[in-house]
């Protein structure tokens, strides 16, 4: 033990990672009495004796120990691998606890896992809570961004600790409550889709200002420096300045030695599917992570480089670098929107197809601080669902319909100079394709309908202005196109 403790415990703590030490520090300092059991006791030995050595924590070495600690309503939260080992976790613990207990899930899990646990612990009289936590060790040491949802009748329990150890962004704690079952880890699952986008955009600005402008990783550092003090400021603008200006012991750039293979967990992936699944046109967080698999292809790379041949690339003239760099920040400010829009669009349609009540506002807020995505222009996004909160899409929000059009002469000047030097940029484009898409009144999709109906008999819908007695509105029509096709339709669906 750490300290003495006379009196019960607010909150246990299973799993004593890095992010799991660095939260049970963050309560003990907000004056919560935090239990804590790691599988390895050992790291339970270690952590009470150094880290938390003085502080209001206790170290047990078996969960019984830990939760006979807790006062009621018990109070578990667990931070550890998502997947089998929560499962495994919950079960061990559940015989130990009394209806109305709270068991609170902080790791990456799979939403839909989520909606399982929050289904078969409520038929137990357990609330069960699915977390979002986000900021990495130095968020959950200082302020991370929380993302609780679940059972609702847990939230007046855990709201005062979760407040008071999250980020605050002007004032107001970067938590709030997002809504049942699994709200929670589903709000999170897309900040990490988000994150994918934002990581993407910010790696192609660096890749066209290096491959075009021929700068150095200093001069790029720079950039960002200048960036991170306007509408750009965000964290992950941040650390790439502090990336770009870190020297290896031999005085070069070392992210220049880092193999250009790009790792991923899921969430990105996740994503990705479940726009899919939805029918939602989340296409930056699908182009980013698309964009990860290709830089994994290594070695197909190395090979195709020597055999496809593309344009001469034509560097930008130096004195057109500054006008250049210019439109470069109007192309990220442009994309970015558009990346946050279409989150909020995929969110808006799992909170329809869940019946679940989200508060858009507070999401918003949410990520505003403490997380990986955070920006400045989140405060904006908050103001706009503030103003509105049944907003249909960010782009029709005075603000952001403002800004995207401002933007728009430097974000296609960007892509086009891409394009035309043969420089990938699969964020960047498929942002502005979005654009151009969604505000298109007619798009070629009536061929495309016509296509599906003549070899598969998917039928199509007439224009209301073109309906007659024979065509009528919203009528699935089919028709044989040849003559010789016959007349039976086949059955279709809307995507």
């Amino acid at each position: 033990m750490s300290v003495v403790i006379t009196g019960p415990t607010d909150i246990a703590m299973v799993g004593l990672a890095v992010m799991g030490q660095n939260l049970v520090l963050n309560m003990a300092d907000h004056g919560f009495t935090v239990a804590c059991f790691n599988r390895h006791v050992e790291v339970v030995d270690q952590f009470v004796a150094g880290p938390a050595k003085g502080k209001s924590i206790i170290g047990t070495h078996n969960l019984k120990d830990m939760v006979a600690t807790l006062k009621r309503p018990r109070k578990v939260m667990l931070l550890i691998k998502a997947g089998k080992p929560v499962d495994s976790v919950i079960g061990q613990v559940l015989p130990l606890l009394e209806k109305g207990d709270i068991i609170i899930d902080g790791g990456n899990s799979h939403y839909p896992d989520t909606t399982r646990r929050y289904e078969e612990l409520k038929a137990k009289g357990i609330l069960f809570v699915g977390s979002g936590v986000s900021g990495g060790e130095e968020g959950a040491r200082y302020g991370p961004s929380l993302m609780p949802g679940g059972s609702a009748e847990a939230w007046p329990e855990i709201k005062p600790i979760f407040q008071a150890v999250a980020a605050k962004a002007d004032g107001e704690p970067c938590c709030d409550w997002v809504g049942p079952a699994g709200a929670g880890h589903y709000v999170k699952m897309v900040h990490n889709g988000i994150e994918y986008g934002d990581m993407q955009l910010i790696c192609e600005s660096y890749d066209l200002m290096k491959r075009l402008a021929g700068m150095t990783d200093k001069e790029i550092s720079e950039v960002m420096g200048r960036w991170n003090k306007g509408v750009l400021d965000s964290f992950l603008i941040e650390i790439t300045r502090d990336i770009l200006k870190y020297d290896d012991t031999d005085g070069t750039p070392l992210v220049e030695k880092i193999m250009d293979k790009a790792g991923q967990k899921g969430t990105g992936k996740w994503t990705a599917i479940d726009a899919l699944d939805k029918g939602m046109p989340v296409t930056l967080i699908g182009e980013a992570v698309f964009a990860r698999c290709l830089s994994a292809l290594k070695d197909e790379r190395i090979r195709a480089s020597k055999v496809l041949t593309g344009p001469a690339i034509e560097p930008v003239p130096k004195s057109e670098r500054s006008a250049f760099i210019d439109d470069l920040e109007q192309a990220l400010y442009a994309s970015k929107i558009i990346s946050y829009a279409q989150g909020f669009m995929l969110i808006r349609e799992a909170a329809n197809e869940f019946n679940w009540k989200l508060n858009f506002p507070s999401i918003a807020l949410m990520w505003r601080g403490g997380c990986i995505i955070r920006s400045v222009f989140l405060g904006e996004i908050t103001k706009a669902f503030r103003e509105n909160s049944d907003l249909e899409n960010l782009l029709f929000h005075p603000f952001f319909k403002s800004a995207v059009v401002q933007a728009q002469a430097g974000w296609r000047k960007t892509v086009a100079r891409a394009v035309t030097n043969g420089i990938p940029t699969p964020a960047y484009s498929t942002a502005l394709a979005f654009y151009d898409g969604y505000r298109s009144e007619r798009l070629p999709a009536n061929l495309l309908q016509a296509q599906r109906d003549y070899f598969g008999a998917h039928t199509f819908q007439i224009l209301p202005e073109c309906a007659d007695d024979k065509k009528k509105p919203n009528s699935n029509i089919h028709i044989n196109w040849t003559g010789k096709g016959g007349n039976v339709s086949a059955t279709t669906y809307d995507a």
